[in-house]
C-alpha cells in the first residue's frame, strides 16, 4: 500500500458493476477515553493485534468489499499507515487512510470526501466493533442493494429499558418516568449501510450532536430498516468488554482456526 492506496479494482476483478461497489469508511480518530489513558481505542491490543486490524480484516472478509477506508486521528495518519502495511490484510480489498477531524461525524465526512465516485453503496464501521462476523456484514450490503436507502444490524434487547429524568443532584435517585415496550426497541450495531447519495445529503444538512449516521439519516425523514446484528459486534468501550473479545478470540481459534 502506498501513502495513498492501491490502484482500485476494476469491475471485473469485484464482480459488481458500477454503482454497486462497496466501501467502507472506519472512522478511527477518537481516544477512547473509557479505556483508560494510553494509545488511541482502535490501536489498543486485542490478542496481541490492534483493533483496528481485526475491524479492518472483518470488513475485509466480506467479498463485496472493495475498499475500506480508515479515517486515523488528524496527526496519526502516517502511523496507521505503518500499522496496515505490517500486518496481512486481503489482496482483494484496497485500503486508505485519511486524517481525521476533531468530531465522529467530521471523520465520516473526510471518509466520504476521499472515496472514489464508482462506489455507490457505504458502510460506515466503528473501529471498536472488531469482531463483526462477516454475515452480518454481508446482509447489511445485500439489504442496501436491494433498495434500502439506509441498514442498521439490530438486536433485540434482552433488558427492560427505562426512561427516567436527571436526578435533582450528585447521588440522587433518578426518578422513573416511562417504561417503552421492549419488543419494539432494539441495539443498534455496525457497520450501518447506506446509498451513497443519501450518506453524503446527511452530512451535508444534518448537524447538531448525532451518536451514528443512521440517525443523520432519520433526521432526513429517509426510512431506516433493521436487520439482524450479532452478539458478537459488541463495541469495546471497557475494560471488561476487551476480556470478553479475548474471550470470542480465543473460541475462534479453537472451533474454527481463526
Amino acid at each position: 500500500m502506498s501513502d495513498d492506496s492501491r490502484p482500485t479494482p476494476s469491475e471485473a476483478s469485484t464482480g459488481a458493476p458500477a454503482g454497486t461497489r462497496t466501501a467502507v469508511v472506519i472512522p478511527a480518530a477518537g481516544r477512547g477515553v473509557r479505556l483508560g489513558p494510553g494509545a488511541p481505542k482502535a490501536l489498543r491490543a486485542l490478542n496481541g493485534t490492534p483493533m483496528l486490524i481485526h475491524a479492518v480484516r472483518a470488513m475485509a472478509a466480506s467479498r463485496s468489499v472493495s475498499l475500506v477506508v480508515v479515517v486515523a486521528p488528524p496527526d496519526g495518519a502516517a502511523e496507521v499507515k505503518s500499522l496496515l502495511d505490517a500486518h496481512a490484510l486481503p489482496e482483494r480489498t484496497d485500503f486508505l487512510v485519511v486524517p481525521g477531524g476533531e468530531s465522529r461525524q467530521e471523520s465520516v465526512r473526510l471518509g466520504l470526501d476521499a472515496l472514489p465516485p464508482d462506489h455507490g453503496v457505504v458502510l460506515v464501521h466503528d473501529a471498536a466493533r472488531p469482531l463483526v462476523p462477516v454475515d452480518t456484514v454481508d446482509a447489511v450490503i445485500e439489504a442496501v442493494r436491494d433498495g434500502a436507502r439506509a441498514v442498521v444490524p439490530a438486536l433485540p434487547l434482552a433488558d427492560t429499558v427505562k426512561e427516567v429524568e436527571p436526578a435533582a443532584g450528585p447521588g440522587l435517585p433518578e426518578p422513573v418516568v416511562a417504561t417503552p415496550e421492549r419488543a419494539r426497541l432494539r441495539a443498534v450495531q455496525t457497520p450501518q449501510g447506506f446509498d451513497r447519495a443519501t450518506l453524503i445529503r446527511a452530512h451535508e444538512e444534518v448537524t447538531g450532536d448525532v451518536t451514528d449516521d443512521a440517525g443523520m439519516v432519520e433526521r432526513l425523514g429517509v426510512e431506516v430498516v433493521a436487520v439482524p446484528g450479532h452478539e458478537e459486534a459488541f463495541k469495546v468501550t471497557r475494560p471488561l468488554d476487551l476480556v470478553l473479545a479475548e474471550a470470542v478470540l480465543a473460541r475462534r481459534r479453537l472451533n474454527d482456526g481463526f
